[in-house]
């Protein structure tokens, strides 16, 4: 394992906090200095996390940034923290989204601004703690941490059925939670007795071998708190609930991290930990994974509400993550790495663009516009590459992991790739069906008519992210040599079983 002396991993995960305790002191009416601090705490955060993509070693598959204490030994507990190829770009991603939401939403939450932006920040602690524990005690801690913040930001500042929606959103997290730790404590249990050493190491569970009668019982408790986060069908019900509900920025992050909690449990335990069983689900999963892709981009076309479809779009999108991670082999997991990675930006960006549409005439029916081009050009520029970049237009990021997906499941069966092709026809309807009823035409309302096009506020927080969707679908090799070596043990792990 690589390490340093400093670390960095904690400075990361903590540093969000230290945001807190500056918003703490100060006056609950100092509403500016109170987005600031909070602003520049997660801008901080981004550039702090750079040094891992500079410094990390992409020839190995061992972990880095290695930080590993004894937390409660009589227990086995230990504070471990380290990174792969796996996680790298994913807490890259938490760090780049969560200033970058903060940013949409300065102007759009003005009640309770203290609270709203201490939830935020501690709902990054929680969403990179996640990325990086290797303990499973410490990694079950940072996932239930990262639930009590995104329950208050849909509870407090969401929309009128925000009660509704955060408690269904925590409901249904908490229940597949609840079964992951019955999973984690039994893996214990089976460790020490095979071993006779007490510990939650992840790592040393690997190469446990455990009989596939129980790997199967197992897996499918992980699956169920893994396939509930992600969302796959039918564990989705919760998801356009909470979207729709939530602020701009609780969106972004819910679509741009949350949702790859789940995808990335997928990859750092069920496949490692139960390879007999992995193997075994794959027909149930693929299946899952293509009906999700399929009735996600129906459902999105039927939707009247802009937001709504993009909730929708996510369940059709993460159906992609799922059916290339489980084609097991190195293009599909490679796919779904760098998929992960681009729904974040894609989808964060449309939920951004929806929340300067729903400032302007709040409301986010479809049917309430139609030649917005006219009067705000610029958006309808942007808007339009940001829907190209969800629909896999070659050129952009969507592309890039979308192909990658497809030459995996191909490679799986040829039947997987048919199907899942179809879901890429019918994402183009919806997005482009949606843009159309809302960009073109004549504008058949007033307040329309006096829509200011976008400020500088604006471009700050979706041009970062254009420039990344280019980049990724012009030039993605130094995204995906980060991952190549943590995918091939991986998937040496898998076909050893």
């Amino acid at each position: 394992m690589i390490s340093l002396n400093f670390p960095i991993l904690s400075v990361i995960t903590y540093l969000p906090l230290l945001g807190i305790l500056v918003i703490c002191m100060i006056n609950s009416k100092h509403h500016d200095l109170i987005r600031w601090v909070a602003f520049l705490t997660a801008v901080a955060g981004f550039f702090v996390s750079l040094p891992l993509y500079f410094m990390f070693d992409s020839n190995t598959w061992h972990m880095q940034f290695v930080e590993n204490v004894p937390w409660i030994p009589q227990f086995g507990i230990n504070y471990h923290l380290g990174i792969d190829g796996i996680s790298l770009l994913l807490i890259l991603l938490t760090t780049f989204l969560s200033a970058l939401a903060i940013l949409s939403t300065w102007s759009a939450v003005t009640e309770g601004v203290k609270g709203y932006m201490i939830s935020l920040l501690l709902l990054e602690t929680g969403m990179i703690g996640v990325f990086c524990s290797l303990d499973f005690i410490l990694f079950y801690v940072f996932w239930e941490v990262m639930l009590i913040p995104m329950y208050l930001i849909i509870g407090i500042w969401g929309g009128p059925r925000r009660i509704y929606a955060a408690v269904k959103f925590f409901i249904y997290t908490m229940s597949g939670s609840v079964l992951m730790l019955v999973a984690i404590l039994f893996l214990y249990y089976l460790n020490y007795k095979s071993t006779g050493v007490y510990t939650f190491d992840i790592l040393s569970y690997h190469n446990l071998g455990l009989p596939s009668n129980i790997q199967f019982w197992l897996f499918l408790a992980f699956f169920l708190a893994f396939a509930i986060k992600v969302p796959m069908f039918p564990f989705h019900t919760w998801l356009p609930d909470a979207h729709v509900e939530a602020p701009t920025a609780g969106s972004v992050i819910l679509a741009g991290v949350l949702l790859k909690m789940g995808t990335y449990g997928f990859l750092r335990f069920s496949l490692p930990i139960f390879p007999q069983a992995t193997v075994d689900f794959v027909p149930m999963i693929m299946c899952l994974s293509l009906i999700g892709i399929i009735y996600g981009a129906l459902v999105s076309i039927a939707q009247d509400d802009i937001k709504k479809l993009v909730a929708y779009s996510s369940v059709s999108h993460l159906g992609y993550c799922m059916l290339g991670m489980f084609a097991l082999n190195i293009d599909g997991v490679k796919g779904s790495i760098i998929q992960m990675i681009n729904h974040g930006l894609s989808t964060g960006a449309l939920f951004m663009i929806v929340g300067m549409l729903y400032e302007r005439r709040h409301t986010r029916l479809i049917s309430e516009y139609g030649g917005i081009m006219k009067v705000m050009p610029v958006f309808a520029s942007l808007f339009l590459l940001v829907a190209f970049s969800s629909m896999g237009v070659p050129g952009t990021n969507g592309f890039v992991g979308e192909l990658l997906i497809l030459i995996g499941a191909f490679k799986a069966s040829v039947g997987y790739g048919l199907l899942a092709t179809v879901g890429l026809v019918l994402g183009a309807v919806y997005l482009l069906w949606m843009y159309k009823r809302v960009m073109y035409g004549n504008i058949t309302k007033d307040a329309n008519k006096q829509l200011k096009d976008m400020n500088g506020r604006e471009y700050a927080y979706l041009i970062p992210i254009i420039i990344f969707i280019i980049w990724i679908g012009v030039y993605p090799k130094p995204f995906l040599d980060k991952m190549d070596a943590s995918v091939q043990h991986l998937l040496q792990m898998v076909n050893q079983q």
